[in-house]
């Protein structure tokens, strides 16, 4: 440890350097006074990067983290600015990204006197607007607690699973003069390594797999770092080629295991792809046993916590967050611990005791028959669509074929650019396809694209947005281009928030083109809008069109956004009646239910 006397403000910027922070995401103000100076002084540390809004900021920093695994950090000003930000930092917090968020505040002397945008002590409390959204929040309200407050933030955001942090700064406080302080030289010296599965546990888990005849592994986004390391996602492959054992993902875990694998039944949840219906429908012999780790089995993770899902015979449910074990269905083992420990201590023990090769060999003949048989697609013939106007799942093509195989990040938008993406991209090794399905708010991929670019400069960047979600947050291309940032948007047009109006139209009944109307955007010219701000911008109506537009926008520093006239008629598969009920159903199902209050 070394001996450091300095003002606040310079403290939390040394913390941030040891946290290897290389950019602050932000909109600067009057109670980041301090702050802004130390960044402005500092010889090295982090780069403040001034966004367009504190929501955008916020999902720019959650798209750096998802891109690097490195922290997210924003800084915002005091009131609204805090307040901008709120949602893009809960969004982080429910889809375990690392954030640290700080916000400004007045100086403590003119707490309740109504200072302009005065939080903590006035009627917006900014730290119990956070605490009730995040995983911390705290006011440093002294330079005596402020290195533990800040300890305590970043040990929350790094723990296993990660969180979303929050520290309030009163402008007084950011620069009041500490006395001498121990600066940790490493992080490790306030947080610490995540919680391990039990031995006895893991041997548990693999003697119940073993003895299924027809298991499956579902994993989770909270797979998706661990399965980054090479030696955690080898040891994964050998295991499940070892035992037949095919593997299925939640759509947010989209990708954690490579797709094109000869065991892999692609997305289960949201969009599902077909194949997992077919191995957990099927018996002779019963679906039988089902791992599930780092996955909370939420709605979208399970079609609404479908029974499909239930097998006949034991529930293994491995997380590092003990508060979701059994959340959603019952478990005959519950292990806690983190995701790639536990995955490394299962492949080791599994060498030891191999099921008989006729049964493993029995296992990967039926999943090969299944893949034979049926296309993981809802509809293989709007995938080679070459029709305009372009169909979105042609879309997903087009961006297969022209996009590197193996660095090439995706950011999907909500609305129904989850249901294309999940459902029609296969995400490769170096193919990432991210989405945030807890929160899933409109915007948060035309935001993460710009981060995820600035972490991996290197790689293809692509955001898949809607009209809607595009007009949101779209002003960060103007940060883009400031910054040099050659992301690309993908911008599905068709005049509608069309999630909503078909999902109207399919539970409620009614005309859809009335549902259209009472929808539309009123026609905007989003080539001029995304040009206004500094893009290169094309407009496509089917795929040839497209394969040349992304073939340009490829390899540039300049942000580029593709226009994509859609297919207006064109549906996720959303709808599958393998997985969810008819449409005459689900409306009898919702009349049902409001009918029972």
């Amino acid at each position: 440890m070394d001996e450091v006397k300095a003002d606040v403000a310079a403290l939390l910027l040394d913390y941030l350097k040891l946290e290897k922070v290389e950019f602050i995401f932000g909109v600067p103000g009057g109670g980041l006074i301090h702050m802004l100076h130390a960044l402005y002084e500092a010889e090295d540390g982090p780069r403040y990067v001034v966004c367009r809004q504190e929501t955008g900021a916020a999902y720019i920093a959650d798209g750096f983290y998802r891109a690097s695994g490195k922290l997210g950090a924003v800084m915002v000003t005091t009131g609204p600015g805090a307040t901008n930000a709120l949602t893009g930092v809960m969004n982080a917090e429910a889809g375990g990204s690392a954030m640290l968020l700080l916000t400004g505040e007045i100086a403590e002397e003119y707490n309740g006197m109504g200072y302009l945008q005065e939080g903590v002590d006035g009627k917006l409390d900014v730290n119990d607007v956070y605490k009730a959204s995040v995983a911390y929040s705290a006011v440093l309200s002294s330079e005596e607690n402020a290195q533990r407050l800040t300890e305590a933030a970043l040990r929350t955001a790094l723990d296993v699973p990660h969180h979303a942090a929050h520290l309030s700064l009163p402008v007084d406080i950011t620069k009041a003069k500490q006395a001498d302080i121990d600066m940790p030289k490493h992080p490790f010296r306030y947080r610490s390594d995540p919680p391990v599965a039990e031995t006895k546990k893991v041997t548990q888990a693999l003697e119940l797999m073993s003895r299924a005849k027809r298991p499956l592994i579902m994993l989770g986004n909270g797979c998706r770092e661990p399965l980054r390391d090479p030696g955690t996602q080898s040891a994964l492959t050998q295991l499940v080629e070892a035992r037949g054992i095919p593997v299925m993902t939640s759509a947010d875990g989209k990708g954690v295991f490579p797709e094109d694998h000869d065991l892999s039944l692609r997305a289960y949840g949201i969009a599902n792809a077909i194949w997992p219906f077919y191995w957990m429908s099927q018996t002779d012999p019963d679906y039988d046993a089902l791992m599930v780790i780092g996955s909370g089995l939420g709605e979208l993770a399970t079609d609404k916590w479908k029974p499909l899902i239930r097998p006949n015979g034991p529930i293994i449910q491995v997380d590092a967050n003990a508060r979701i074990i059994a959340r959603d269905f019952p478990v005959d083992l519950g292990i806690t611990g983190e995701a790639g420990d536990f995955i490394r201590q299962l492949a080791k023990q599994s060498g030891t005791a191999l099921p008989p090769q006729a049964e493993v060999n029995a296992r990967k003949a039926k999943i090969a028959q299944i893949k034979k048989e049926y296309s993981p697609f809802d509809s293989p013939g709007d995938y080679f669509s070459q029709a305009g106007p372009l169909h979105p799942a042609a879309l997903c093509r087009v961006m297969q074929e022209e996009l590197p195989d193996d660095n090439t990040i995706v950011m999907l938008d909500a609305g129904n650019c989850v249901g294309w993406g999940v459902h029609y991209l296969t995400a490769k090794p170096g193919f990432e396809v991210h989405s945030s399905l807890d929160m899933g708010p409109m915007g948060f991929a035309v935001g993460a694209v710009v981060g995820a670019k600035l972490a991996r400069p290197d790689a293809a960047c692509i955001a898949i947005t809607g009209d809607g979600s595009f007009m949101m947050q779209g002003a960060e291309i103007s940060t883009a281009q400031r910054h040099g940032i050659g992301a690309i948007w993908i911008v599905l047009h068709d005049n509608d928030l069309s999630m909503v109006s078909q999902g109207m139209e399919h539970f409620m009944r009614g005309d859809i083109k009335k549902w259209q109307d009472m929808f539309s955007l009123g026609q905007p010219d989003l080539a001029k809008f995304a040009e206004g701000l500094g893009a290169a911008t094309a407009t496509v109506s089917n795929p040839t069109e497209l394969r040349a537009a992304l073939q340009n926008a490829q390899n540039s520093n300049r942000p580029q956004v593709i226009v994509a006239e859609i297919n207006r008629t064109a549906q996720p598969p959303y709808y599958n009646q393998l997985y969810v009920p008819s449409k005459e159903e689900a409306r009898v199902i919702t009349t049902l239910g409001d009918n029972n209050g």
